[in-house]
């Protein structure tokens, strides 16, 4: 156990974690140049394309330093603020963490917060400001940052680069020499850490897991405590590029196991795995991810159901944190309602489906999970995922949704443009600090429907991208929602309903309508668009009819022909009102999403 180390990377996205994760990769010998790709570790199309990391991956490197060979497992996280607790569970399985500062940009919101966890978690941090190369580098004042936030001496802040390999041997160097080797009793009963599972279609699920006390040999009888299931260890092993097949598994050492699970619910991120012979209890901080934005998502040709029922499943092996089930719509036909962890999270999961699946799909205006309570019960609260479950209100006594708490860093130029878009937003600002003459941290709580629709791009273009941003939940608190429906021709479309705040409604009824109004083509009658609150109509407008110039034909005499004509005309078009439709594109549907444009 002495020669184990154990360590992730922190970083925001874009800092450049990926690249040097390579650069570890290469001088530690784990993967040969013919195996060399840029991003290793990112195994996803999704990945490479937009330079993010999703899934957490984990891999052993052997380095030998005076003599004497260590083994290092290094566990790359996600640095997105939608996928924090897969951040918190690879940070429980390690001892130390590499914190990456872009040396261009400065300390970012999602360093903080990932940095606070690690801290809690007693993690020793090692401080690295990467991209050095880069002429517009700005070392000194990057540095004073670091040191201002974790109160290290500057020496000890490591100068590298991803894309030169400046630095890389002084980072290997100091996890060998600071971080602590994992602690833990090698004759205890076996106790592990699930932190991550990838779905194999031939072999099942794989869970990745760190050995916290005890071992495991391969064929001993497992136990997962949170789903309380048996199996059996088919294969252990440890993770090099390849999953290298082992016979034992020791205390401190990070591996997988291969069982033949073929549910994703039945491995958890976060639980516990012990054996049935010497059983052992519970590692402490495992729950259930819990989704925060929920969308309906529909096929477009309707007898696509079942294929996206089973593209929905296959996804969710992946990807454990998606939550969906079947739902109804007068307008869309059957779909599913799904949970995601955040707005970037739902729309990987949609360009997933038509990647990897060939699936065209509509995707409804995303909402929140509310606390609705009743007048006869005022203590048990009925949770509302969906515009169309929600309470009469005749029957209710209030409702209450949820709030995060949200910090955004930017630079001072940009301050007062934030906090309007904040306090537009029902935002409340409860501090502000300078961290360096020209760098604020602004902290707000805001209700989480309000950040679901567009505030991260609107965030984005006022501050010309230089805001960083990060949040997470505090509670639920009382609040003046109602729900608007958008009618056709007097007809609700529940896909377009949805739970507003009381003083906004108006508003954004007039924007639907005005917007729909655009894009439904005109039919043979009249149509009108209206928002209403209940029985009572905030906003209309009308769509005029397709006509044919019936009066053609009279090129002269008594008025009253022409009026008959446009009489007949007349009777007609109130006959196909009655009996006519409305198709809605599917844009439409999309369209709601980007009022703002």
């Amino acid at each position: 156990m002495e020669h184990i180390r154990n360590f992730c990377i922190i970083a925001h996205i874009d800092h450049g974690k990926s690249t040097l994760a390579d650069r570890l990769l290469q001088t530690t010998g784990a993967i040969t140049e013919r195996e060399m790709q840029e991003q290793t570790l990112d195994d996803m199309d999704l990945e490479r394309e937009r330079g993010i990391t999703i899934k957490s991956h984990a891999i052993q490197m052997e380095y030998t330093l005076d003599g004497q060979e260590y083994v290092l497992n290094l566990i790359d996280t996600p640095g997105h603020v939608d996928f924090s607790y897969e951040v918190s569970r690879s940070i429980a399985s390690c001892e130390g963490a590499l914190l990456i500062v872009d040396a261009t940009q400065g300390i970012q919101a999602q360093t903080i917060s990932n940095l606070y966890l690690a801290i809690e978690n007693d993690l020793e941090i090692i401080p690295i400001l990467n991209k050095m190369d880069l002429d517009s580098a700005m070392p000194e004042e990057v540095k004073d940052q670091i040191v201002d936030l974790i109160g290290c001496d500057r020496d000890d802040i490591i100068s590298a680069s991803g894309k030169t390999g400046l630095g890389v041997e002084d980072i290997l160097k100091a996890v060998i020499e600071k971080v602590p080797a994992p602690k833990g009793d090698p004759d205890a009963p076996f106790q592990a850490l699930i932190f991550d599972s990838v779905f194999d279609s031939y072999r099942g699920i794989n869970a990745y897991f760190k050995v916290k006390n005890g071992s495991i040999k391969k064929g001993e009888k497992v136990k997962f405590i949170a789903t309380g299931k048996e199996y059996h260890a088919d294969e252990i092993g440890t993770l090099k590029l390849k999953q290298t097949p082992k016979q034992i598994i020791k205390t401190g050492d990070v591996g997988y196991i291969i069982s033949g699970i073929k549910v994703a619910k039945e491995v958890k991120v976060g639980d516990t795995i012990t054996t049935v012979a010497r059983p052992a209890p519970a590692i402490q901080g495992f729950e259930d991810v819990k989704p925060m934005v929920f969308a309906g998502i529909y096929p477009i040709e309707t007898d696509e159901y079942e294929e996206l029922r089973d593209a929905m499943e296959k996804l969710q092996l992946n990807d454990a944190s998606l939550t969906f089930e079947p739902e109804s719509s007068a307008a869309l036909g059957f779909g599913f309602r799904c949970g995601f962890l955040g707005m970037l999270h739902m729309e990987i999961i949609q360009e997933r489906l038509e990647r990897e699946f060939d699936m065209s799909v509509i995707t409804t205006v995303p909402n929140v999970s509310y606390q609705a309570y009743l007048t006869k019960d005022k203590q048990t609260p009925i949770i509302v995922n969906n515009p169309v479950d929600f309470p009469d209100p005749s029957r209710l006594d209030r409702v209450e949704e949820p709030y995060i708490k949200a910090t955004i860093i930017t630079k001072s130029d940009y301050v007062g443009q934030i906090m309007s878009l904040c306090i537009e937003k029902r935002g409340e600002l409860t501090n502000q600090v300078y961290l360096t003459t020209d760098r604020v941290e602004l902290s707000f709580n805001v209700p989480l429907a309000e950040i679901v629709f567009d505030f991260y791009d609107r965030l984005k273009s006022i501050s010309r991208g230089y805001a960083s941003f990060d949040y997470h939940p505090i509670g639920f608190r009382e609040s003046k929602l109602v729900k608007m429906d958008i009618m056709l021709n007097g007809d609700p479309v529940d896909a377009l309903s949805a739970l507003v705040h009381k003083d906004n409604a108006y508003d954004l009824g007039k924007k639907i309508c005005k917007k729909l109004r655009e894009l439904i083509p005109r039919q043979q009658f009249n149509i009108a668009i209206q928002a209403a609150i209940g029985a009572k109509i905030i906003s209309r407008e009308s769509l005029s009819a397709l006509r044919k110039d019936v009066t053609a034909k009279c090129y002269g005499g008594d008025i009253s022909r022409k009026r008959k004509l446009l009489e007949k005309q007349k009777e007609g078009k109130k006959k196909m009102k009655q009996i006519g439709s409305v198709e809605i594109p599917p844009k439409a549907f999309l369209a709601v999403l980007k009022l703002n444009d």
